[in-house]
């Protein structure tokens, strides 16, 4: 196995009725735990860098071929995903890289700005054979879409999906971003409204499969609830870097003495691999 599109990882499990895990990548560390958990797991994993992970490195290209390269040398099917990029240049730019998928983040634009914009990109995504990912209820986590009672409607989410042809759907359903512990709760029973109505517009006619952002303050019970009542992918990222942080703690806290960085690095590698691998087991109902 080795690189692939998100495209066959997101039609598998949305085939199956299970989840994929997509974890974000921060620095050359976490890309290789990620890849790690998904051959301890054997299952497949979808690499995301953030617009935000871009602008860190000073650039997509140094943590995207960084990236390529770590999946292309997996045990086990790995892709690489844009994520969150609300600069369309950016989106050219992953194309451009080789990523096999992208999402385009209009949430914070008004209803119309966000069609014409999301279908623009996903006409030049669609012409490269990438798969697109849009939002639609802007999945933030600052308020906005997160204020008690904000949500995706399920008819404007097919509207949105017919008018723009995207791939896949991120939608506002109770999850929010950057929370530390796991109290998020999700609207059930809108995952299976807005399944419905995704149902047989994909561009081949099959299902738009739906996002889950913010999952880092979904429980488990509550995410794998989510995975039976139609979500497919399910976004993680500040649960793991939880791990990573607290294992570099404890190794600097056992060993003030301790300079080389590989020596704390490793263990703070070997925490995200541990837990990503157990969420990807979650994620597709095998220990649920």
């Amino acid at each position: 196995m080795t690189l692939v599109s998100a495209r066959e990882l997101m039609r598998s499990a949305a085939s199956a009725g299970t989840g994929i895990g997509a974890f974000n990548v921060i620095h050359l560390e976490t890309a290789e735990a990620l890849v790690s958990a998904s051959e301890r797991a054997n299952l497949p994993v979808i690499l995301q860098i953030s617009q935000n992970c871009a602008d860190y490195h000073g650039g997509l290209e140094p943590i995207g071929w960084a990236t390529l390269a770590i999946a292309r040398r997996a045990k086990t099917p790995v892709a690489v995903h844009l994520d969150h990029a609300e600069r369309p240049e950016l989106v050219d730019e992953a194309i451009e890289l080789g990523f096999g998928s992208v999402m385009f983040d209009g949430g914070r634009l008004d209803y119309e700005q966000n069609v014409d914009t999301t279908a623009d990109v996903a006409a030049r995504a669609r012409a490269a054979g990438v798969y697109i990912e849009a939002e639609l209820g802007e999945v933030g986590g600052k308020d906005g879409a997160h204020a008690p009672g904000v949500r995706t409607d399920p008819d404007e989410a097919r509207a949105f999906v017919e008018a723009t042809g995207v791939d896949s759907l991120a939608v506002a359903v109770g999850s929010s971003h950057a929370m530390l512990d796991r109290s998020a709760s999700l609207d059930i029973d809108l995952i299976g409204r807005l399944k419905s109505a995704l149902r047989g517009i994909g561009r081949s006619g099959g299902d738009i499969p739906l996002v889950l952002h913010g999952s880092s303050g979904v429980a488990d019970d509550v995410i794998v609830q989510a995975v039976r009542a139609g979500m497919t992918k399910i976004n993680v990222s500040t649960h793991l870097n939880g791990y990573f942080t607290r294992a570099i703690r404890e190794a600097l806290a056992a060993d003030e003495n301790l300079v080389d960085s590989r020596k704390y690095l490793k263990p703070a590698r070997e925490a995200v691999a541990e837990e990503a691998a157990r969420m990807l087991r979650l994620f597709a109902l095998e220990s649920a």
